[in-house]
């Protein structure tokens, strides 16, 4: 498995590191980000009804997230969490760990990326680095250069 700290230092992208206890939801985690001055998301593994295509959506930490919305427009009859099982296979993740930082581990870039529009607004975004015990912060541009490094499928959404 690769280390996004070394993805990160490979694609020179600076971070800020913010350490805290493991946080397993947004509401969870709203204790500990007070401070941090970036956008907030949460992420969820989706899978389609056969389960075989693979999502993963970005959206702003607030946003309401109605699962029937991506479903139009990627032409899918019914969006769902994916298993813990999957999520170790395709991202190399644990629940509560989910994170854009996992595509570094999608190797065959089966994951196709949703990202909420709603995070382009910010200079800064956080996410956890593979592990739900810290936060990492980078500027959104180099977010970008980051996905488009992974090679994966990147569609820009508007959920609300």
């Amino acid at each position: 498995m690769k280390n996004i700290y070394d993805v990160l230092a490979d694609l020179n992208i600076e971070y800020e590191k913010h350490d805290h206890p493991a946080v397993f939801s947004v509401k969870e985690a709203e204790q500990y980000d007070q401070g941090i001055d970036a956008g907030k998301s949460k992420n969820l593994f989706l899978r389609n009804r056969k389960g075989d295509k693979y999502y993963l959506l970005v959206a702003e930490n607030i946003s309401k997230v109605d699962l029937k919305k991506p479903q139009s427009f990627l032409n899918e009859s019914r969006l769902s969490f994916a298993s813990p099982d999957r999520l170790k296979e395709y991202l190399g993740l644990t629940p509560g760990s989910v994170s854009p930082f996992g595509l570094i581990n999608d190797s065959s870039k089966s994951v196709k990326v949703l990202i909420d529009k709603n995070l382009l607004k910010f200079k800064k975004l956080g996410f956890h680095p593979n592990i739900n015990t810290s936060t990492l912060v980078i500027k959104t541009d180099d977010f970008k250069k980051f996905l488009d490094w992974t090679e994966n499928s990147i569609t820009y959404v508007e959920l609300n």
